[in-house]
């Protein structure tokens, strides 16, 4: 074939999804959604998650997915457990499965787990009767498309002789903006092998977005170059964070203001406004644990200085949940034991339910082990998640402890009523326009709040008699913000 041949892509018709989490669900729901002549198949072995797909109320919450997912659900949108079947079905496969830190043997703490995508991958080449495109979605280490090719070669049907295509599709999602990210994408990144074979894969994958993604936002890449690129954006984004709440502390000390150096330094277009905002740390499910496998691979090519330079970030993160934490309990006179403590926000950030490496999660576990009791409100969180995160299933007869000491509450009302503090650790909007006059009068005296979002209007509060302590600003300055 002449190069500068275009490559024809292959049709696609049939698209399987495994794993209907936060990262399947939505993309492959909004593909379907764009793509009215591709059948879409979600399907996941956990049966209740696949029921409540196909109920009224999604496992998940992200604004404007439930009018996509009502929409296109029976029409060419499907949630099924069966997933062998989707499997022979699929032109395309999406591996779209957990990817955890490994908690034991070799990487323990900081490499990513891949038993899932190592089963989903033994599956696609046991079941497979016809050719597939394998698309990577989960985040994946470096080189992890090298491994998958040599199990689906290892373990296919050899009088079958099929092929297998690897694709390394990475998700750039923001949970609470999901779908307006997956609508209009920053860029679609697709990695291949840079083989006839590979290249026509690509284009296949290319010519799904292209239903509504412009051809120049699809940067097509090497498989190994879209891997790690997935890895370095998340932990060049939570760089930033780690370094802004690093000067946050500065300013408390000072008498700066995290909001106005924040401010005049993104007006520098060499940096930018974004991820910029100083809070109590981040959180989410990508940020620690991409970070960490970073840790990981650079300790295993040798490069100390490099995983280092990385760990620091998660432990600038950490110290500044704790610096935090400590703050709250100096402030209430240096104890918060038997004082009921009010958290406002469970939820990693605003407009998701998802609590994984929530900031809200470590301190609740530091008021516990001061002895405090703790009342908690978040708008959107399954009260079953609180126990999942709260509890330590290695510490026998817990869970009758933490339900001793922690209670969750239906509104903000609920949670502040006698509190000794209020403290803020999700953003949400509906915080900012409670009735907080309302609220002084039902709170211990000083009333003291300890905003770890600069959420709220500070001088107004100070006005009404609240005791207004600020992530980033010291204590008489008014937080103002700028937008």
């Amino acid at each position: 074939m002449n190069p500068t041949t275009p490559i024809k892509p292959v049709e696609i018709k049939k698209i399987a999804c495994i794993g209907a989490g936060y990262v399947g669900g939505p993309t492959c729901s909004v593909i379907a959604y764009k793509c009215p002549h591709i059948q879409v198949t979600i399907v996941d072995v956990n049966h209740d998650r696949i029921n409540a797909w196909n109920s009224n109320q999604l496992p998940i919450f992200e604004p404007g997915l439930e009018e996509i997912v009502f929409e296109c659900r029976g029409r060419n949108l499907f949630f099924d457990t069966d997933i062998d079947r989707a499997i022979k079905e699929a032109d395309l496969i999406f591996v779209s499965v957990n990817t955890p830190t490994k908690q034991s043997g070799l990487g323990s703490g900081s490499a990513a787990d891949l038993s899932y995508v190592e089963l989903c991958t033994r599956r696609i080449a046991t079941i497979s009767t016809s050719p597939k495109i394998v698309v990577e979605k989960s985040t994946v280490p470096c080189r992890t498309a090298e491994s998958m090719r040599k199990i689906l070669e290892s373990n296919m049907n050899p009088d079958l002789n099929i092929t297998f295509d690897i694709l390394s599709n990475p998700e750039f999602l923001a949970e609470g903006t999901a779908v307006k990210d997956l609508l209009n994408p920053d860029r679609v990144l697709i990695g291949s092998l840079q083989t006839q074979s590979g290249k026509r894969a690509q284009a296949s994958l290319v010519s799904v977005y292209a239903n509504w993604v412009p051809i120049e936002k699809c940067v097509t890449t090497g498989l190994w170059s879209s891997e790690l690129t997935k890895l370095a954006a998340n932990a060049l984004l939570a760089q930033r964070i780690s370094s802004i709440n690093s000067l946050s502390a500065i300013c408390e000390v000072t008498g700066a203001d995290i909001d106005e150096v924040a401010y005049a330094c993104g007006l520098d277009d060499r940096i930018g406004k974004k991820f910029l905002k100083a809070s109590v740390g981040f959180g989410g499910s990508c940020f620690q644990k991409d970070i960490l496998n970073l840790v990981y691979l650079s300790e295993s090519l040798h490069l100390k200085d490099v995983a280092d330079y990385w760990r620091q970030v998660i432990l600038m993160n950490e110290s500044q949940k704790v610096r935090f934490t400590t703050r709250v309990v100096k402030e209430l006179f240096n104890t918060i034991r038997g004082k009921k403590i009010a958290i406002l926000g469970f939820a990693f950030k605003k407009d998701t339910g998802d609590t994984r490496c929530s900031p809200a999660i470590t301190l609740v576990q530091h008021f516990r082990a001061e002895g405090a009791q703790i009342s908690i409100y978040d708008p959107k969180v399954n009260h079953h998640q609180y126990w999942i995160d709260l509890v330590d299933k290695n510490v026998a007869g817990d869970e009758q402890l933490a339900r001793k000491q922690i209670t969750i509450c239906d509104s903000a009302y609920e949670a502040c009523e006698g509190a000794s503090g209020i403290v803020v650790t999700t953003e949400w909007d509906e915080f900012k326009i409670l009735d907080w006059k309302k609220i002084y009068n039902q709170v211990e005296k000083p009333a003291s709040i300890f905003d770890g979002r600069i959420v709220l209007d500070a001088e107004r509060l100070r006005k009404i008699g609240f005791k207004v302590h600020v992530i980033g600003k010291g204590d008489e300055q008014s937080g103002e913000k700028y937008s």
